[in-house]
């Protein structure tokens, strides 16, 4: 309570803490930008204002660690989020001014190793349908979030990631995309994604703060903190996320000092300092539309229209300017970047809360294209309150036209626990606590529920999950009893995700002294012995049958698929039940 209370305390005093632009468009930033940090109890924002050739304005307001009271300065490092395409698709304009690459011919061309859901896109995939999201892959981005896998480990997932829709037949964002772009620019140079952007971009720009890994990132005495506002309450720090993995589609984190660089090379037709850093011709592909996004017309703002998007740019329209944009997101962190190319001028703005970034950087696009005011904020935080107040004055859903009264799971508890594999997700662990099943995933801990039948429901645990919704765990069992898979809703326009148990279970053989002995069935004498690693059932006059670890205390004959050996009721460190489970029927031997 104490620390809740020291970073509602600092937030009153936002304010003090800014840099006033010199500018007199800008006049009055400094005070428009506190009200808006004040009104959504945000703790700081970054910002870089640019024109032509020049830099208007770079700071910031509010703090980057509120509880210590440093100040955001134009040197502060915030994460940038999926701003990071424009600078891996400019990489690839590069390799296409060399002559190194072609846009318009398949990917598999220069990377076989990138391998689709079925072999048309194998076939016709290109590198302008991964930049511009038309592959016909959604976002499938629990794939990826949180995930430990490295670069080529997540490439290799993209062959079971489904497709929602036909190659070009709609856009749909995909990070995937952008991240195998990094991993073709590697094969490309023999150099990794980081070091290219380092010798590319970076350095020809005097980008000398930006980098693109969280250890780097945490290296920094000039960063932000991570905030997530709780109950539109107070902000909390909370950790980075590392997104190493995915890097070329959102790694990059960078200043607003830094940021003003990369939009004036963009302004200037991809040159800094007369120095060609993106392409020309590239340089106007990517601003022009690529692929329509299906955004219908904005009734809210109406003069404010985006129509499509280019090479890792959205293209619309302001109050009547072309303009050109992105935005990045990543926990604690929103972005914009963007800039209006027919009249030179390029806006940056990051903060914790998404609903800082836009009426800042309206506010100041009014004043540099000298257009009447317009309160950006008063409608956007008009809008804010009465979506929290619907969503409050909402009742609590109870799911009763899908919940089945009465029921219990199929198996006791402990034979729902192991680890079930997707190829295209990973990996889930299924633990018991105490009677209670929780699930890991990606770094993420999910208490379970019972539901009704094999369904158990549940979501994150911790005070930043209080208001999201449970998803539903369907377990499976196989024709003979098993527990075998794990059916979870993932991704929307897609079949749900099947997660298979993994039935690889290694045992020492301390572990086998417990289930080998003497039994009988009926009159049937059963033998249980060990024969260097491997588990026997010996059945005279019946040939030897070798076990197969498949479950806890479970074991599936290695030459007849169906059959398994269950042990039940251990007794003193020794099994004293074997429960042969065949399609005819479950046969219990017991020990002598």
């Amino acid at each position: 309570m104490k620390n809740i209370f020291l970073l509602l305390l600092t937030l009153q005093f936002v304010h003090l803490h800014a840099q006033k632009p010199v500018d007199k468009r800008l006049a009055g930033l400094d005070t428009m930008v506190a009200r808006v940090l004040k009104d959504y109890k945000a703790p700081g924002v970054s910002i870089a204002v640019v024109e032509k050739n020049k830099i208007v304005y770079t700071g910031g307001f509010g703090y980057r660690d509120l509880a210590n009271k440093l100040p955001v300065t134009e040197n502060t490092l915030f994460a940038i989020g999926s701003c990071t395409k424009a600078f891996t698709a400019s990489m690839l304009g590069q390799m296409v001014n060399d002559g190194a690459l072609d846009l318009d011919k398949p990917v598999r061309n220069y990377l076989p190793e990138l391998k689709f859901y079925n072999e048309y896109l194998n076939d016709h995939v290109t590198i302008r349908d991964m930049m511009t999201h038309r592959t016909g892959l959604p976002r499938h981005d629990y794939s990826w979030y949180g995930s430990t896998a490295t670069r080529n480990e997540l490439l290799k997932r993209i062959e079971y990631l489904q497709p929602s829709a036909e190659l070009r037949e709609k856009y749909q964002y995909n990070n995937f995309m952008f991240m195998s772009q990094g991993v073709l620019l590697e094969k490309l140079t023999g150099k990794s994604w980081e070091a290219n952007i380092k010798e590319r971009i970076f350095d020809p720009l005097g980008m000398s703060q930006t980098v693109t890994t969280m250890a780097d990132l945490e290296k920094s005495a000039d960063r932000s903190l991570a905030y997530a506002l709780i109950r539109d309450s107070f902000a909390m720090p909370i950790p980075y996320r590392n997104i190493d993995n995915i890097g070329p589609a959102g790694a990059i984190n960078s200043s607003a000092k830094d940021m003003a660089k990369w939009l004036i090379t963009w302004i200037n037709d991809g040159k800094y300092n007369g120095k060609e850093i993106v392409p020309a011709s590239f340089r106007n592909q990517a601003i022009s539309i690529q692929m329509a996004n299906g955004t219908g017309p904005n009734t809210e703002f109406p003069a404010v229209t985006s129509f499509g998007y280019g090479l890792a740019w959205t293209v619309g329209t302001y109050r009547g300017h072309y303009r050109v944009e992105h935005g990045g997101g990543i926990d604690g962190f929103i972005t914009t970047t963007g800039f209006f190319p027919n009249d030179s001028i390029g806006i940056f703005v990051c903060s914790a809360d998404g609903n800082i970034s836009s009426p800042i950087r309206n506010w100041i696009a009014d004043r540099m294209l000298n257009l009447p005011y317009q309160d950006w904020h008063g409608h956007m935080r008009d809008a804010f309150v009465k979506e929290k107040f619907a969503a409050l004055m909402q009742p609590i859903k109870i799911d009763s036209t899908t919940l089945i009264l009465n029921t219990k799971p199929s198996a006791p508890i402990s034979q729902y626990t192991g680890k079930y594999t997707n190829k295209g997700y990973g990996t889930i662990e299924i633990t018991e606590t105490n009677g209670k099943l929780s699930l890991a995933f990606n770094g993420s801990v999910i208490p379970l529920s019972h539901k009704h039948y094999d369904v158990f429901k549940g979501k994150p645990d911790g005070i930043l999950y209080q208001g999201a919704p449970e998803n539903d765990f369907q377990f499976q069992l196989s024709k003979v009893g098993a527990v075998d898979q794990l059916i979870i809703t993932l991704e929307q326009g897609v079949d749900p995700i099947v997660f298979t148990r993994d039935n690889e279970i290694k045992l020492t053989p301390s572990d086998f002294a417990k289930y080998t002995g003497e039994f009988t069935l009926g009159p049937q004498a059963v033998s249980f012995v060990l024969r260097g690693t491997s588990l026997y059932a010996l059945l005279p006059p019946q040939p030897d049958y070798e076990l197969i670890p498949s479950a806890k205390d479970e074991f599936k004959l290695k030459i007849i698929d169906g059959y398994f050996v269950k042990f039940k009721t251990e007794k003193d460190g020794k099994f004293a039940e074997a429960a042969f489970v065949q399609p005819n029927g479950t046969f219990v031997a017991k020990r002598k």
